[in-house]
C-alpha cells in the first residue's frame, strides 16, 4: 500500500513521516458533574450529538421548545420525569442514562516504590518477580488496564511464554534483555520501549544484562482477560 494512503485507527493525516493522533491527551474534558442538573444536561447534549441530531431536530421530535431544551442541555433547569420520559425515548436511551455522570466515580491507585504486590502471573518462573502496581475493577473506559513492574534476576535458558488478548507496552528501566515477538527478537536496553499485540507469542528469550527490570503494561477489553 503506498505510503500515506491509509491511517491507522486513532491516527489523523500529517505531514509525510509524521503520525498526529486524532486524541489530544492534553485536552481538558467537562469535570464530574457535581450537581443532578449539569449531569442531565450533560448526558442529553452527548447522547444528540452522538447520534448526529441537532438541537432543532430533538426539540421537535419530543415537542419541546429549543429554548427550553438549550436550558436542559446547560444544566440551568431541573427537567420533570415527563420530559426526561420524551428525551430519553427520542435518544434511544434508559432514563437511568441521564444519571451516570453524576454517579460514576473515577478511581486512582497510588503505590509507594516497594509495594506493588507481589505475585506469579501464569507462565513466570523462579526469578521472575512481577510487582503488581494498580488495579481498577470498574472503570468507565471499558477498558482493563494491568501495570507491572518486573524483575529478572536468573540465568535459567527456561523462560516464560505469554500469549493472551490485548496490547501491552514494555519499558526498560535496567539491565538487557532479548526480548521475543512473535517471530521476532528485540534487542531491549534502559530507555527502550516495545509496543505489540499481545496475542501473538512474547516473553524474553535471552537475559543479557542482570539485574533486568521494566515495566509492562497490558490492556484488554473489560469483557476479556489478560493470561
Amino acid at each position: 500500500m503506498p505510503s500515506g494512503s491509509s491511517n491507522r485507527a486513532g491516527e489523523a493525516p500529517g505531514r509525510a513521516g509524521e503520525t498526529v493522533l486524532s486524541q489530544d491527551p492534553h485536552a481538558v474534558r467537562e469535570p464530574r458533574e457535581n450537581n443532578l442538573e449539569r449531569a442531565i444536561g450533560h448526558a442529553v447534549r452527548e447522547r444528540r450529538k452522538r447520534l448526529g441530531i441537532t438541537s432543532a431536530d430533538l426539540a421537535a421530535t419530543t415537542g419541546l421548545s429549543p429554548g427550553m431544551l438549550s436550558k436542559i442541555e446547560n444544566g440551568n433547569i431541573s427537567p420533570s420525569l415527563t420530559t426526561l420520559q420524551l428525551l430519553a425515548r427520542s435518544l434511544g436511551m434508559p432514563i437511568t442514562g441521564f444519571f451516570r455522570g453524576y454517579e460514576e466515580v473515577r478511581n486512582a491507585v497510588f503505590v509507594k516504590a516497594g509495594e506493588g504486590i507481589e505475585l506469579e502471573r501464569r507462565g513466570t518462573r523462579a526469578g521472575h518477580q512481577y510487582n503488581l502496581l494498580g488495579h481498577i475493577h470498574e472503570n468507565t473506559s471499558g477498558v482493563t488496564v494491568e501495570p507491572y513492574l518486573i524483575t529478572l534476576t536468573t540465568d535459567s535458558d527456561v523462560f516464560p511464554t505469554f500469549q493472551h488478548a490485548g496490547m501491552e507496552l514494555l519499558y526498560m528501566l535496567e539491565g538487557e534483555v532479548l526480548y521475543r515477538h512473535g517471530d521476532r527478537h528485540f534487542h531491549m536496553q534502559p530507555g527502550d520501549s516495545l509496543f505489540f499485540d499481545a496475542d501473538a507469542p512474547h516473553g524474553p528469550a535471552e537475559l543479557r544484562v542482570l539485574p533486568a527490570r521494566y515495566l509492562s503494561v497490558i490492556a484488554y477489553p473489560n469483557s476479556g482477560g489478560a493470561g
